[in-house]
Formats: C-alpha cells, structure tokens, sequence
C-alpha cells in the first residue's frame, strides 16, 4: 500500500475524538464513565430491542459528526 491509498483508508475511518471520550468529561449533566460511543450504541441497542444491524445502521451516522453536531445530537438524545 502506497502513502496515498494509506492516507485514503485513514481518512475513512477517522472520526471525531469526542466520540471516545468518557460521557461525564464531555457532558456536565453526565455520570456516565463509558465513552460517548458506548452510551450512543446502548441507548440504540435497547431501543431497537437488541437488533445489532439496526443500531449499527443508527450509530453510523455519529461517527462523521463534527464535535459540535455531536454533542447536540447525544444532548437531545440522552439528557434526561
């Protein structure tokens, strides 16, 4: 693999570090210890009553998000 095609691959899996950070470092109303991604996955996953497919197709769309489109998405999401 040449330095293009390795910086193409990088590219389509780069995603927005606030995603890997925990809930209660990003979110002042959170306790949550897990990573952003987690609490987004989990939610799903008991929404779509344990269908892995379908909360992979809904927590997709998160990983392209700018830090800013993600923290009002996961806000409205899961703030109680």
């Amino acid at each position: 693999m040449d330095k293009a095609e390795a910086e193409k691959l990088d590219k389509k899996f780069e995603h927005s570090q606030l995603i890997d950070e925990k809930m209660s470092d990003v979110f002042d109303w959170s306790k949550d210890d897990n990573p952003v991604r987690d609490a987004i996955w989990n939610h799903y996953m008991e929404a779509d009553n344990h269908d892995t497919m379908k909360t992979a197709d809904e927590v997709e769309p998160y990983l392209d998000m700018s830090d800013d489109d993600l923290k009002a998405k996961v806000t409205s999401l899961l703030k109680k």
